[in-house]
């Protein structure tokens, strides 16, 4: 039986839109009406850079380790740690030994993530 378009599976690569964010860091990106989903997969020791968006964001470390900078404080993080960061505030995320595969929830969805691209995107 075929899914409904409405239906997806992290492990499934071929789903979402495709986003290059940095070096080792990969996205793929489910737009919503109201939220928006981004399952980011980080090669071990990749770091994304410090930015702010004024979307809310919540994250959820899936598998592996790393470390959330959050406003300016270094927070390490293992599987089933999750995080708000209000919008406005600075955040990024290093990656440790094994890499790490985090889910991030947007609202309201980041427009720049509507269509595939690369960077991190004001």
């Amino acid at each position: 039986m075929d899914r409904p378009n409405t239906f997806f599976n992290f492990a499934d690569l071929s789903e979402g839109i495709a986003r290059a964010l940095a070096d080792g860091i990969e996205t793929r990106v489910f737009p919503g009406e109201q939220a928006m989903f981004s399952v980011v997969s980080f090669e071990p020791g990749s770091e994304g850079s410090i930015h702010s968006h004024p979307e809310e964001q919540w994250g959820v470390l899936l598998e592996g380790s790393g470390t959330r900078i959050q406003d300016g404080v270094d927070v390490p993080v293992g599987p089933g740690d999750f995080w708000r960061t209000p919008g406005g505030v600075e955040h990024g995320f290093k990656a440790g030994p094994d890499g790490a595969k985090v889910l991030d929830v947007f609202a309201p969805p980041r427009e720049a993530y509507r269509k595939s691209g690369s960077g991190f995107a004001a």
